[in-house]
């Protein structure tokens, strides 16, 4: 890999990259510096002036993210220093960069992860299909068919790509196809948010750097949006001299290269990786230093501004009015033929799949603000309702259970605007409806849990059900209020994005020569802050601003897709809602605690609390750490689908006989006959005959003359149900030998049940006595464990149980038949059975009998 960088980049054509970004930031210092004080004037004049903002229903926190992880999990990756599969251990935390560790121990113990992955301008793919498709649209020259030899051999059928224009591709891949999704949710959730790099809170840094940016690419040409705006300014930065210096080296070094195509392909890929390494650091280090200068002039600029604000804007108002009256006929006529009318179509097209994402984020809070008050309404206790609020506050930041609100948005098509008005792709608009998705959803929860808190005290817990849902309507009320206006915001701003720049690109070529004559009306002093361009910008800008309010205005007074009209006010608005406390809640505690410690470091990083959660699959064999599953969107509480497995686990099986082990847990009845076996059990004694052998059919060894009984335990036999065919098949070929069989019992079940009457009404004050020598001993053991406790959820309840355990205990001292019977008691239909060997029992004073019973056994 070495030497295929260190042949194609020289020390020649290294110099040029370093000459040809030094060239690009020289240029763009220029704009820079002009804007910053344009930006600084800006700010100052609205903070002396004040805005006219809209209050806001819901509350938003500024550190969501405090002591929170998103996603960390195992799973294979390709390096292409060893042309090998490694399994990685990889982590993302608050910042949303991906860490490569060797494995989880390595990240627990706090070692030095294998490297970070940045995700700003990356694309997350699911397919080597797809992954060909874009590697061919940028390297033209050198094409790959997806039926010849593969470009990378995948060890599974899941693959995960990470793709850039300039850096370094990344290969993973899972397992299953659900590790995948999960995967993949999570990566695009980290593109999106490196993506939005920009802190919208520098309100005199960022406006400065976009200004400079867009001023740059359109004296180069570049009209309209730009997709690889991507990350902070040095990376938008870096994209902006890569996208003029990488095909110019692609037609240079892609010819020389030699070997197979996969093999050039990827030597193309690890040049044009370097190439972005060595021009992001160039560009990272001028940023810095040119901020720094900026920033040492501020207190100066500043200065003079608020000296001179009023005589400042006296004199850039009288510029714009001579500006405004030399190029409005030509921007009212282009307004009229080639804007107006595709005003409401470009609406339309950005409405729908907006509303449609925004109404998904409404849908998911509202069923887990349900959950909630499900929830309180079986467990009323605040330790409860803190485990349920715990699970919810990170809501908005879960990227699988958000994936379903920005796929709507993933719908939005801009097919025919992007040659007309310049659109080099929607994916800018697609973000951003997705990052306000996020913020709203952050918003009403975080409003929710406020709410919730400050009802906690003075209220009982038998209010608190009532509680959480009167918070709950406030909450959905306005978010639906907040949705509306962050919607029309969205819509506005997306107008004047795609036509603005349209527009520009019409007048320019007329109006460019008439715009320098008006710098000579302004003031060498107020030079730094009055620009003729941004005037002449801001004219185009009004002159189609009122068409765009029109637009919008006319679809809220028409309740298109749920938009509230301007003028319409919350009445019953909460005004001490902004007075609550900003520091996020702490639902760990019962009590709802606010957070005031502080963890830092590694070791901080390490037990920050996990937004989502890693589930480990029953039966998933863990071959390589692998990734932990993330939760469905079934179930928004991700630990209530381990729930029903840990009741299971803790139900009791019904069972007389407590110590003896069960192999299989009781479940419900799967079928018709199981159900009547519930409902009409059998009960049944058996006593075999004495000419059959030493053991009995049931598995019951008689006792012999003069043995003793030293110990009775009960055994517990399950029986499979055998196929109604065939118990019809064996009961046709034994009808005969069973009539006789029964009319030869008949007569001694008769008799047996008449001298075991006799037996026990004769003398039952010594039975009790007797019997009661072992009430401490095991079969008080047992008769206590077969109460009542043993029922399952079925509802069923044999009454075979609640037989044996009132049946009065049988004794030896009553004379017995030594004829050995078979006693069957039959309630209502099929009972189970219990087989008595009356001969053993005629042998033991004061025990309890051998007991054996089952479920499915048949009638004699």
């Amino acid at each position: 890999m070495g030497d295929v960088i260190s042949t194609n980049l020289d020390e020649g054509k290294r110099d040029m990259i370093t000459a040809r970004t030094n060239a690009v930031m020289a240029e763009f210092e220029r704009f820079y510096e002009q804007q910053y004080a344009v930006a600084l004037f800006n700010s100052v004049r609205f903070e002396i002036e004040g805005g006219g903002s809209i209050q806001t229903q819901l509350l938003h926190r500024k550190d969501p993210l405090k002591n929170k992880s998103i996603f960390s999990g195992s799973l294979f990756q390709y390096l292409e220093e060893s042309k090998k599969w490694r399994s990685r251990f990889l982590y993302v935390g608050d910042s949303y960069n991906i860490s490569l560790y060797e494995s989880k121990a390595a990240h627990d113990r706090g070692q030095h992860s294998k490297g970070v992955i940045n995700c700003a301008g990356y694309r997350a793919l699911t397919s080597m299909e797809e992954y060909l498709g874009l590697l061919n649209n940028s390297l033209s020259d050198t094409k790959a068919k997806v039926a010849s030899a593969p470009f990378l051999k995948c060890p599974t059928q899941f693959p995960l790509i990470l793709w850039h224009p300039y850096a370094r591709h990344h290969y993973f891949c899972v397992m299953t196809e659900k590790e995948q999704k999960k995967w993949h949710a999570v990566f695009q959730d980290c593109v999106r948010h490196t993506n939005n790099g920009l802190s919208e809170e520098c309100k005199v840094l960022t406006p400065a750097f976009t200004d400079a940016l867009r001023l740059y690419r359109q004296a180069n040409g570049h009209y309209g949006t730009w997709d690889m705006m991507c990350g902070n300014q040095a990376q938008i930065l870096a994209n902006l001299v890569m996208e003029t210096l990488h095909p110019e080296l692609r037609s240079l070094i892609v010819p020389r290269l030699k070997g197979k195509l996969q093999q050039r392909q990827k030597d193309w890929m690890l040049i044009s990786d370097a190439v972005y390494k060595q021009v992001l650091s160039q560009t990272r280090t001028q940023h810095e230093a040119l901020v720094q200068v900026c920033e040492m002039e501020r207190h100066r600029l500043d200065t003079a501004l608020r000296t001179d604000m009023d005589q400042i804007i006296t004199s850039k108002e009288h510029i714009s009015g001579k500006i405004r009256a030399l190029v409005s006929p030509r921007v009212e006529q282009l307004v009229r033929n080639k804007v107006q009318p595709y005003i409401h179509s470009i609406l339309e097209a950005l409405m729908e799949p907006t509303s449609r994402g925004f109404s998904e984020v409404r849908d998911i809070l509202f069923r887990e603000l349900v959950e909630v008050s499900k929830n309180s309404m079986n467990d009323s206790s605040r330790e409860k309702l803190g485990e349920h609020m715990d699970k919810i506050s990170m809501l908005a930041f879960h990227p699988v259970k958000m994936q379903s609100c920005y796929e709507k948005m993933e719908m939005l098509n801009l097919e025919g605007l992007q040659q007309r008005c310049d659109v080099s792709s929607p994916s800018v608009f697609i973000q951003r409806a997705q990052i306000l998705m996020r913020q709203q959803m952050d918003d009403a929860v975080y409003t929710f849990e406020q709410l919730v808190h400050q009802s906690l005290d003075g209220h009982s817990n038998e209010d608190l059900c009532k509680t959480i849902q009167r918070c709950q309507d406030r909450v959905l009320k306005k978010y639906d209020y907040d949705s509306s206006t962050v919607r029309k915001k969205f819509f506005r701003e997306a107008l004047l994005q795609i036509i603005i720049p349209y527009m520009l690109k019409q007048l320019s070529p007329s109006c460019s020569t008439d715009l320098p004559k008006f710098k000579e009306l302004i003031f060498e002093d107020f030079s730094r802050f009055i620009l003729v361009e941004n005037i002449f910008e801001e004219v185009v800008l009004q002159s189609v601003t009122k068409d765009i309010m029109m637009a919008v205005k006319e679809a809220a007074v028409q309740r298109r897709h749920n938009l509230y009209r301007d003028s319409m006010v919350l009445t019953n608005s909460d005004l001490n809602l902004h007075l609550l406390g900003e520091d996020n809640i702490n639902w760990a505690d019962p009590f709802g605690g606010v957070k005031g410690e502080k963890q830092g470091g590694e070791v901080a990083n390490r037990r920050r609390k996990q937004i989502v959660s890693m589930i480990q699959l029953d039966g998933m064999p863990m071959l390589y750490e692998s990734c932990q599953e993330v939760p469905g969107m079934d179930g928004i509480p991700e630990e209530n689908e381990g729930q029903v497995g840990q009741n299971l686990a803790t139900e009791k099986p019904l069972n007389p006989v407590e110590h003896v082990p069960i192999e299989k847990e009781p479940c419900s009845p799967d079928s018709i006959d199981q159900i009547r076996d519930l409902i009409n059990p059998v009960l049944e004694v058996v006593v075999p005959d004495k000419k059959d052998g030493s053991q009995l059919t049931n598995g019951v060894v008689p006792l012999e003359e003069g043995d003793e009984v030293k110990h009775i335990t009960s055994a517990m036999e399950t029986v499979p149900k055998e196929s109604q065919k065939k118990v019809d098949g064996e009961l046709d070929a034994t009808s005969s030998e069973q009539t006789l069989e029964e009319q030869q019992c008949v007569s001694a079940i008769e008799s047996a049940i008449q001298q075991i009457e006799i037996a026990i009404q004769e003398d039952p004050g010594d039975h009790l006595s007797e019997g009661a020598i072992d009430s401490d001993g095991e079969f008080a053991q047992t008769s206590t464990n077969s109460s009542t406790h043993h029922h399952d959820d079925s509802g069923f309840q044999s009454p075979a149980n609640e037989n044996v355990e009132e049946a009065e205990p049988i004794t030896g001292d009553e004379v017995v038949d030594a004829e050995q019977v078979m006693l069957t008691l039959v309630e209502g239909g099929k009972t189970p059975s219990i087989d008595l060997d009356v001969k053993a029992l005629s042998h033991v004073s004061g025990k309890k009998p051998e007991i054996e019973t089952t479920a499915d056994r048949g009638l004699l």
